[in-house]
C-alpha cells in the first residue's frame, strides 16, 4: 500500500469533514479547518492519502516549546491498520521538527483505543478537564509526552 502523508489542503477537507462526522459526536465545521490550514500561523494539519482518498488526518499547535494535538481521526473503514499510529508518530516528529519538546493532547476516558495508542507513544495521564465535552459533559484526560521523537 502505497500510503503518503502530507501537509492538509483545502481540497482535501470534503473528505477530511466526512471523516470528521463520523469519528464526533461535535464535528469541527468547515471554516474551523479552513482557519486552522490557512490563517493560524500555530497550526499543522496532516492528511493520510491513499489512490486520492483521505484516510485519516491529525491537527497540531506548536507554541513556544509545546505541541498541542488538536485532532486524530482514520476513516471507520480503515481502522485498525496502524494508520492512527503512523499519523501520531508523524505529526509528533513534526512537533518536535518545529521546537516542542512536550507534546500534550486531551482525550476522552471513554476512548480506550485512543488512551492504548497514546499510552504507547510515551503519553502518561497527568490531569483531568472536568465536563470538558459539552455532548455529554464527559471529563477529559490531560495526557502529555515529554520526549517526543526527535
Amino acid at each position: 500500500m502505497q500510503l503518503n502523508i502530507g501537509e492538509m489542503l483545502p481540497e482535501h477537507l470534503d473528505q477530511v469533514l466526512e471523516i470528521e462526522k463520523m469519528s464526533f459526536p461535535v464535528p469541527w465545521s468547515r471554516q474551523s479547518f479552513e482557519f486552522e490550514i490557512m490563517q493560524n500561523e500555530f497550526a499543522h494539519y496532516i492528511v493520510a492519502v491513499y489512490n486520492q482518498k483521505v484516510l485519516g488526518y491529525a491537527g497540531l499547535w506548536v507554541v513556544l516549546d509545546e505541541g498541542h494535538i488538536t485532532n486524530v481521526a482514520v476513516h471507520p473503514d480503515f481502522r485498525g491498520n496502524r494508520l492512527g499510529f503512523l499519523l501520531m508518530t508523524e505529526i509528533m516528529r513534526r512537533a518536535s521538527i518545529k521546537g516542542a519538546d512536550k507534546i500534550t493532547l486531551e482525550v476522552r476516558p471513554s476512548n480506550e483505543i485512543a488512551l492504548k495508542l497514546y499510552r504507547s507513544l510515551g503519553f502518561k495521564e497527568l490531569g483531568l478537564r472536568k465536563k470538558y465535552y459539552s455532548d455529554n459533559n464527559e471529563d477529559a484526560i490531560i495526557m502529555w509526552n515529554e520526549n517526543p521523537i526527535r
